[in-house]
């Protein structure tokens, strides 16, 4: 039986669908089963990765594990642990794009590079059977960062209006985790996740505004005043807990992130097509499936 924890989050969502549509009925674990709306074909366990009851009961009868984490760590530790004790012989890990291969995890060039270092190595060193999904900006990011505004007033403030992402639909990423869990073909493997394209933020705008019909425009201010916006903002609900406590270091990495990635086109890879057979899916597609949450 497959695992995955994570299960509401942007990747889990999709992945359950996407097992229930190849036949196979997934244990979806979430912290809020109540307010899930999975489907009712899964089975939907609450708990987090924090709990070891949790934990153990999520892992039951489990051969394989997606896993997205909620905590970092010596939760990640203790969570190899307990699926080797249980009898999980293989994970499917989702990392980050921002970690560099080549670096330790004190070297990492962020604080969510770090920590995502940190527990690829304790999955590679568990003796289980692992496959790294390392995704650079998600589409759903859009949602958090401009959502309000675009709704609000039509126009996007922000920094670095020429920084170059290749950003990726979350069902590729998902659908790459799919042949992960199902496939001995990928055992071993690290593979960095990009849509089809480099956009600029400006790009980004552009795409939503025909997607919705709407005139959005974007408007540059300084790096100080986007940090104030971010800070105000607050992190997404989903972000894993250290970056909930830390999150004045992780709006200054994305920060410094952006300002490194004006000028020049970010990198493409070609691994969802690659391990899934077909093309990845445009920021264009996303922004049509999700117009109406850009819509006033």
């Amino acid at each position: 039986m497959i695992l995955v924890t994570g299960a509401t989050g942007n990747v889990g969502r999709h992945l359950v669908d996407l097992l229930l549509a190849a036949g196979i009925r997934p244990r979806a674990l979430t912290r809020t089963p109540e307010r899930a709306q999975l489907p009712e074909e899964a089975e939907v366990l609450g708990g987090d990765l924090e709990n070891p009851h949790a934990v153990s009961a999520a892992l039951e009868g489990i051969s394989t594990v997606f896993l997205n984490l909620s905590a970092l760590g010596q939760t990640t530790a203790d969570f190899l642990t307990a699926a080797r004790k249980q009898g999980v012989r293989r994970i499917v890990m989702l990392s980050s794009s921002s970690v560099q291969d080549g670096l330790g995890a004190a070297e990492q060039p962020s604080m969510l590079a770090a920590w995502q270092k940190a527990s690829e190595d304790l999955v590679e060193e568990s003796g289980l059977e692992w496959t790294i999904l390392r995704p650079g900006e998600f589409d759903a990011n859009t949602l958090w960062t401009w959502g309000e505004q675009l709704r609000t007033t039509g126009t996007v403030r922000a920094a670095y209006g020429g920084a170059a992402t290749a950003p990726i639909h979350e069902r590729d990423i998902a659908a790459v985790g799919l042949r992960g869990l199902l496939s001995d073909d990928h055992i071993g493997a690290r593979y960095v996740l990009t849509g089809p394209e480099s956009l600029t933020q400006v790009d980004k705008v552009r795409i939503l505004a025909q997607a919705t019909g709407r005139p959005f425009r974007f408007e540059e201010v300084s790096p100080e005043v986007a940090r104030a916006d971010y800070l105000t903002r607050g992190m997404p609900t989903q972000a894993v807990d250290s970056m909930q406590t830390h999150f004045d270091a992780a709006v200054d990495g994305i920060l410094r992130y952006l300002a490194r990635s004006v000028g020049r086109p970010a990198e493409v890879t070609t691994a969802v097509p690659d391990v899934t057979g077909r093309p990845a899916r445009t920021f264009a597609a996303w922004a049509a499936e999700h117009a109406d949450a850009f819509r006033a």
